[in-house]
């Protein structure tokens, strides 16, 4: 039997296909699976596909809370097979079998879609990253997964990224966040230090207060930043290590842009060419440190 929130307010059936963006990894602000290997990308596409099928459902404009989080626990009952199956949890479900990789990645991160549902303001840093614990960090767990990369050595520099990235779409969307959907990432604390309130998001420039809390709030992702940037280096596979070495190059910029920019009024991210130009860049380099580090190695051991 469906509860009233599975059946919707007409008593029909929500099907979770209808709740869909029509987004795709080519409009995310970072390359999904950009350069990685074919035999690599399947299931880091089947990944992506379970989570925007999820973060669809809990940015829906017209559902209710209760309606999303219902949607939300189907998704994750199909996941587990326990459940009615949802094509996109069913093929993750299977693709994770098949490889011997962790589903709880995937779950992770419907923890953070249910607190998108129901948490709409952050108190301080550390409740942010808690936050960032399961909307961002999984992600990048599970692609060093599936290229069998060393856990214990890459996690801490994955962590460090993906948080960084995650704040820093709160900050170059804040506005948006505010005010479709109520939600505000800046932190309580970081607003009443300069005298911010959220309210000051719905203006069409930012008062200065407000750039001065986004502004100490971009200065702590660089901080996270300069803990990531050895994660390339840290990564077996090549691909991956090129994909990680593009998104922290774009992510630095990124940081360098909100520094000066006003994300109320002025768009942050770069134009297609300047994103491309700024992944390869940072690609090239990765590859590039990957193509002198044997030498170092053994010019270090000789020594």
């Amino acid at each position: 039997m469906l509860s009233p929130s599975e059946q919707g307010i007409t008593g029909r059936m929500i099907e979770i296909a209808e709740t869909g963006s029509g987004k795709s990894h080519r409009d995310e602000n970072f390359p999904v699976a950009s350069i990685l290997a074919p035999h690599r990308r399947a299931p880091v596409m089947c990944f992506y596909n379970f989570v925007r099928a999820a973060d669809d459902i809990s940015d829906h404009p017209s559902l209710s809370a209760d309606e999303k989080l219902a949607l939300l626990d189907r998704l994750d009952d199909a996941l587990m097979g326990v459940g009615p199956d949802e094509e996109v949890a069913a093929r993750l479900r299977l693709i994770c079998a098949e490889r011997g990789l962790d589903r709880q990645h995937a779950r992770d991160l419907l923890v953070a879609f249910r607190r998108d549902v129901t948490k709409l303001r952050y108190e301080n840093w550390d409740d942010l990253i808690d936050y960032c614990r399961y909307s961002a960090m999984p992600v990048g767990r599970f692609v060093c997964d599936v290229h069998g990369e060393n856990a214990s050595r890459t996690w801490p520099a994955n962590d460090a990224l993906c948080a960084a990235l995650q704040v820093i779409n709160h900050l170059q969307d804040c506005a948006k966040d505010y005010q479709s959907l109520n939600r505000v990432y800046l932190t309580q604390e970081a607003l009443a230090a300069h005298g911010a309130n959220v309210e000051m998001l719905a203006a069409p420039r930012a008062p200065e207060p407000l750039r001065a809390a986004i502004r100490d709030l971009n200065d702590k992702t660089a901080q996270l930043l300069d803990q990531s940037r050895c994660f390339a280096d840290l990564i077996d596979d090549t691909r991956l290590a090129m994909n990680v070495g593009a998104i922290q190059a774009l992510a630095e910029e990124l940081v360098a842009r909100l520094r000066v920019a006003d994300p109320l009024s002025e768009k942050v991210h770069a134009g297609k060419l300047g994103f491309a130009l700024t992944g390869a860049r940072g690609a090239v380099a990765a590859l590039a440190r990957r193509l002198v580090r044997p030498r170092r190695l053994a010019m270090d051991a000789a020594q």
